[in-house]
């Protein structure tokens, strides 16, 4: 870390000892455990692969930090909680980073780091979403018979003039509108959009890029897409029935449901009267749109609890009981959610402060990478433990903000980590779990 020429601070006394802090610790690190992004990067290989698609137009010969080292850089200090480039004009000369990144030398400036991101285009984004693909599949030991994609939209607010930017009624700011697709935990899409478009925008295209791409893998395999109601519409539909996948969709009310659902919410009503306690009914019907090509299975939850009634309306392909459709299949999309959250709180997806679009949009997936090793950490190294389900934030807490000192020579790099660590063992646990088998 950089010398400082503060002296010290004093603070307040305490049983008569003077308690001062003084700038003088030497290499000492609050990122102990960083290291671990290291060993789960030489594991998955997820960045390397993202670094080998790329082509960097710079002179070898004058640069001092290659693609690969610099994009190691930012993706790791998004796992570790340092979102602006600001944050690298320090964190460049901690040895316990310089070391995850595999560098023995200070690592990239704030200033090359931009540079780095102004470069951005669509070969960063193909890329990284090439390796997030190939990391997905590489997570499966065998076959899969059936996977769920699930497709959301969330905002994405801005507080400048960045390019794309738009003003979303919806949402009631400036914002772009991304688009994730994940399976299970695992993250497939990452796409930034300007707020303009529809929450579907493009969804179809990439449903069809992934159906595509998951058949070649396994052709066997069956698909389900699951979203909210922002995703049922014609085009989306007409590309499942296309490529032969089943979906499972929300579907927004309008007066020919009303009037459908009325009786089974007179009845929940009358049920929850009776009994003190919420009732809900679930039935079934055939529904066509004008726009549609065909009839699908229409799904009704009719719910009466005390304080007025609620119906929920889902398009499905899929057979099975209306109930258990609903509650086991369509409301698991929830947990989504949680790892959207996930990308925006804990690993700073949204700090789109850039002006330029693929700057931008190379910020998100800088985000989304974060999680794929963080995610990985989790499915590699804590299953069956009782950290096996804690989120990206409680983890990097938890295994990476561990105070060390740090020594470093010719022939080692040793971490002298905290003394008052609450949980060496499952450190430990850790590390032994990311070495190459």
């Amino acid at each position: 870390m950089p010398d400082c020429t503060v002296d010290g601070v004093r603070l307040s006394d305490f049983k008569r000892r003077v308690v001062e802090a003084r700038f003088d610790g030497g290499a000492i690190t609050s990122d102990g455990g960083s290291l671990l992004l290291r060993e789960v990067e030489r594991r998955t290989g997820l960045l390397r692969d993202v670094s080998r698609r790329l082509t960097d137009a710079r002179s070898p010969r004058r640069c001092v930090h290659d693609a690969a080292s610099l994009l190691r850089q930012r993706v790791f200090g998004v796992a570790l909680g340092y979102c602006d480039l600001n944050d690298h004009g320090a964190l460049r000369r901690d040895i316990a980073f310089q070391t995850a990144v595999s560098r023995d030398q200070a690592l990239a400036s704030a200033s090359t780091l931009c540079r780095f991101e102004q470069a951005a285009d669509t070969d960063f984004a193909w890329a990284a979403h090439a390796a997030l693909f190939e990391r997905f599949c590489a997570s499966f030991k065998t076959p899969p018979k059936r996977l769920t994609l699930d497709f959301d939209a969330t905002d994405d607010r801005v507080h400048g003039e960045q390019a794309g930017r738009y003003f979303n009624g919806f949402y009631d700011g400036y914002c772009f509108l991304p688009l994730y697709v994940f399976c299970g935990d695992q993250l497939l899409v990452s796409y930034l959009r300007s707020a303009a478009r529809h929450g579907a925008h493009h969804a179809a295209a990439i449903l069809r890029l992934l159906v595509h791409a998951l058949r070649a893998r396994w052709p066997d395999v069956e698909i389900v897409l699951r979203a909210d109601a922002g995703f049922c519409t014609p085009r989306i539909l007409h590309a499942c029935q296309r490529l032969g996948i089943d979906y499972i969709l929300g579907f927004a009310v309008n007066d020919r449901l009303k009037r459908l659902s009325a009786p089974w919410l007179d009845a929940a009503e009358i049920a929850q009267r009776r009994t003190g306690q919420p009732a809900r009914f679930f039935t079934e019907d055939r529904y066509r749109a004008r726009s549609w090509k065909r009839s699908s299975r229409l799904l009704v939850k009719a719910e009466h609890n005390g304080v007025g009634r609620n119906a929920r309306f889902v398009i499905t392909s899929l057979a099975g009981d209306p109930q258990w459709l609903y509650e086991a299949i369509y409301c698991a999309r929830g947990d989504m959610e949680n790892r959207i959250k996930e990308q925006q709180l804990d690993l700073y997806a949204d700090r789109t402060s850039a002006h330029d679009w693929w700057a931008n949009q190379m910020r998100l997936l800088f985000a989304g990478l974060a999680y794929a090793l963080m995610d990985a950490i989790r499915d590699l190294a804590l299953a069956g433990t009782r950290w096996a389900r804690i989120s990206v934030g409680t983890l990097r807490l938890r295994l990476l903000k561990i105070g060390a000192v740090v020594w470093r020579n010719t022939r080692r790099v040793r971490l002298h980590l905290s003394s008052h660590y609450p949980d060496p063992g499952m450190l430990r646990l850790v590390v032994a779990r990311l070495k190459p088998g």
